[in-house]
């Protein structure tokens, strides 16, 4: 199994003291005290400008991210990364128009880029995922605030701090990306 490796530096543009991280971190304060760019030498992350994995989440695959702040849009800088596992066979999701499994049901074992033109739903509340790990968008076309699930039942968006964010597009996070 493929390990990932990321590096975190202080400062932009790789300056600064560095720490690298080969799992989760819920807390960047317990070995930096701000984190401004970052290098990812394999696998891919989620990073979070809140510490235990809260607040935007941004994912990250192999490559360099000397001024991630500005490419992100953030104004904070990463306080939490968890490593996604690499996943390899099938995909497969249901989504509900509704919290709590409810209203309308689709099976997806792929991307879809817009819930509303594939299957005639404005929105994404909640969802289960039965195989691989997924990256949803709160707009069609994989535009807007990301967020990612792994294997498991997601019945109320809100309660997991996503407020009244509503889902419009999915893909999946491929072995491609390793």
């Amino acid at each position: 199994m493929t390990m990932g490796k990321i590096i975190f530096y202080e400062e932009r543009n790789f300056q600064g003291r560095s720490y690298e991280c080969m799992s989760d971190c819920a807390d960047m304060h317990s070995y930096m005290s701000r984190c401004h760019s970052c290098r990812v030498e394999s696998g891919c992350f989620m990073v979070y400008d809140r510490p235990n994995y809260m607040g935007n989440q941004y994912f990250m695959r192999r490559g360099e991210y000397a001024d991630y702040m500005n490419m992100f849009g953030w104004n904070n800088c990463i306080r939490s990364s968890r490593m996604i596992p690499m996943h390899r066979g099938s995909y497969r999701m249901r989504i509900y128009e509704r919290e709590n499994f409810g209203g309308h049901m689709h099976e997806c074992m792929d991307d879809c880029e817009s819930f509303m033109d594939r299957y005639h739903m404005s929105h994404c509340m909640s969802c289960h995922i039965m195989d691989g790990h997924w990256l949803m968008y709160e707009h069609p076309h994989y535009r807007g605030r990301m967020m990612y699930f792994g294997p498991g039942e997601y019945r109320n968006f809100s309660s997991m701090g996503y407020g009244n964010m509503r889902f419009m597009s999915m893909r999946r996070i491929m072995d491609s990306f390793y």
